[in-house]
């Protein structure tokens, strides 16, 4: 039976991060909520309801019988179970939304639901961007025990100076780790497969490093921090989650933020993340279309994919910054950065969607990646439309 992973009520909430993917492509904890529900049902066989732009790229439901599943939050033992025995034309409802539904994709409509039930436990749920860092250290614990349990870590290099238990430090096979301290008192530590912590560096978890990811030499990671795969990271970080397959390789600080992929720090580029006076952060909401309280004292940057900043760029506290973005002038841009902005100012021209192209594809090839013709087309949507 096909998983069917539903955007339908939380897609805009999340932009600018889904600008360029459906939620359950985001990351938060170790996996992606996709990686993690396929996981947990033991079904490799999955679609998306998505927005029509991404469906190219991301494959649409078969007309069968299907589990529909908003994947948006961390779910209890018991409410696997439930999912597990929902029977056909039944559905589970979490605070008045729909969150799970046995239902057949051919002639789909909600109408086939017959049975409700409501959950009553307290679930961990991601409804804004901000809620992806801000509960990192539960979806931490979470993975964590989902990836290991039954499995052994590899050692630690006695090069390292450790702090903590070691049951909750987990080294995948190839990881390379020495010369550096690691202390898992606040949090638990996985380091992915072929991952590096270069000598000198300073983890305080709960942290997760990416497979084939890096921390450069000297790095201070505070966690709750997630970085996914095929990142480089240096400097000085604090509660940040990066997608994968981005940089910010060198000195300068990030604390509080959600990175997408693709995105490249320049050298000393440095996000603050807590305002002069100590009031909540606003950030730019693109159903609103206004900046909203995130009720946060600490909230720093919201980064789609694609985007850039030059060396000792310095943005505000509560900076949201569009798809394939170029920040570069002089001065604090503002707390909103359009989707390619030239520049990274208000009324910038735009990035030349051909360059735009070029640069993209250049980016991804160094990972061995490529820029497919459903890359172009979403970015080229993106550019249109919004």
């Amino acid at each position: 039976m096909q998983l069917v992973f539903s955007d339908a009520q939380y897609w805009e909430d999340f932009l600018p991060l889904t600008f360029t993917r459906p939620v359950a492509e985001m990351r938060c904890g170790i996996l992606t909520f996709s990686e993690r529900w396929q996981k947990l049902l033991d079904n490799p066989e999955i679609s998306y309801f998505t927005e029509n732009y991404l469906q190219d790229k991301f494959k649409s439901p078969e007309e069968k019988e299907s589990l529909f599943l908003v994947t948006n939050f961390l779910p209890t033992e018991t409410v696997i179970q439930q999912i597990k025995d929902l029977k056909q034309g039944e559905a589970l409802v979490y605070e008045d939304e729909l969150i799970a539904a046995k239902i057949n994709m051919k002639g789909f409509s909600l109408n086939q639901i017959e049975k409700m039930t409501d959950i009553k436990e307290e679930l961990v749920f991601f409804k804004k961007p901000t809620d992806l860092f801000t509960y990192n250290d539960k979806a931490i614990d979470f993975d964590y025990d989902l990836l290991t349990e039954g499995r052994v870590s590899q050692e630690l290099s006695p090069t390292n100076g450790f702090l903590g238990n070691k049951k909750d430090l987990f080294i995948e096979e190839g990881a390379q780790i020495e010369f550096s301290t690691l202390n898992t008192k606040t949090g638990k530590i996985y380091i992915g497969k072929k991952a590096e912590v270069m000598e000198g560096c300073n983890l305080r978890g709960p942290i997760t490093l990416g497979e084939e990811s890096k921390f450069n030499l000297g790095s201070k990671i505070y966690g709750a921090t997630t970085i996914g795969p095929h990142c480089k990271v240096g400097g000085e970080v604090n509660n940040i989650i990066i997608f994968g397959y981005s940089s910010k390789g060198h000195e300068g600080f990030v604390g509080n933020s959600v990175i997408g992929e693709w995105c490249n720090f320049g050298a000393d580029t440095n996000s603050s993340n807590l305002k002069n006076n100590y009031s909540h952060v606003k950030l730019w909401n693109y159903r609103t279309k206004a900046f909203e309280d995130t009720g946060l004292q600490f909230a720093g940057l919201i980064m789609g994919d694609h985007s850039k900043t030059a060396i000792n760029t310095q943005l505000n506290t509560g900076t949201v910054i569009g798809v394939a973005s170029n920040i570069f002038k002089e001065g604090f841009p503002p707390n909103l950065i359009e989707n390619f902005s030239w520049g990274g100012f208000k009324d910038d021209e735009k990035f030349k969607l051909d360059k735009a192209y070029e640069v993209a594809e250049r980016a991804m090839a160094r990972r061995k990646v490529p820029l497919t013709d459903n890359d172009k087309a979403i970015l080229k949507y993106i550019f249109d439309v919004f």
